[in-house]
């Protein structure tokens, strides 16, 4: 399927390894120009000179790292039509042993991150006339995870954030959505499994298989495309039939 995103530019965080890179490459086959952010140069420029984009090496949590990004996309390709919101995760930690420090270190992760980085970039979604706003955030926004207690309870804000935004700026011709991945194979969900997947652990996934990073990527090709412009405001899960909740 041709998605026609030849000529976009789509800024991709978190692009060096796992969902990232997945997305990055996804974009990239589409013919989008990617800008990839990830705080690890070496690997992060090897896999933009794979895909023949551009690679910015920095921190979501650093204000200027954030603007420097924002300033070399428009300076390499003239804008920004489509933000891919994505970061590694918090610690795993239960909710007893959560205190303030770790609480607003997650928050200025997950949250302000993602606040802040749109915010610099809606001028040229909004001058692009389609632009796209994709935010990647986690199955603990529809289901609490046991052990992720910082996850379950900074994400879920994240996609209130995202709805009003969806709202506020539909009349722009800008779509925000959300994905919300289960266990998708990557290094972060592998520590989970250091002696391998077993069919026991797979055993809670209705397909019995973990997803992979490309599944993700595809799914944020065809949102960042004019086969995806009706929809914005919703929480699209990839998790293989995990989760239980309806909605």
């Amino acid at each position: 399927m041709d998605l026609h995103l030849q000529g976009r530019t789509a800024v991709v965080c978190g692009a060096s390894a796992g969902i990232g890179r997945g997305i990055a490459e996804a974009l990239a086959e589409e013919g989008a120009n990617v800008v990839l952010f990830a705080r690890r140069p070496e690997p992060l420029e090897r896999e933009a000179e794979r895909l023949g984009g551009l690679a910015v090496a920095g921190d979501v949590t650093v204000p200027g790292d954030l603007e420097r990004l924002v300033e070399s996309a428009v300076d390499r390709f003239g804008g920004i039509d489509i933000l891919v919101n994505n970061s590694g995760g918090p610690p795993r930690t239960a909710a007893i042993a959560l205190d303030a420090e770790n609480i607003e270190a997650t928050v200025q992760l997950l949250l302000v991150s993602v606040v802040r980085l749109t915010s610099l970039c809606v001028p040229y979604l909004e001058k692009s006339g389609r632009g796209r706003i994709v935010n990647v955030a986690s199955s603990s926004v529809r289901e609490p995870i046991d052990n992720l207690a910082l996850s379950n309870a900074v994400r879920p804000g994240v996609i209130g954030w995202a709805k009003t935004l969806a709202r506020e700026l539909g009349p722009l011709g800008i779509t925000v959505n959300s994905i919300a991945p289960g266990r998708i194979d990557t290094e972060r969900v592998r520590e989970v499994y250091p002696d391998g997947v077993t069919d026991a652990d797979l055993a809670s996934i209705p397909l019995r298989r973990l997803g992979a990073p490309r599944e993700i990527g595809d799914l944020v090709a065809f949102l960042s495309s004019d086969r995806g412009a009706y929809i914005t405001g919703a929480v699209i899960p990839v998790d293989g039939g995990l989760t239980r909740s309806l909605l």
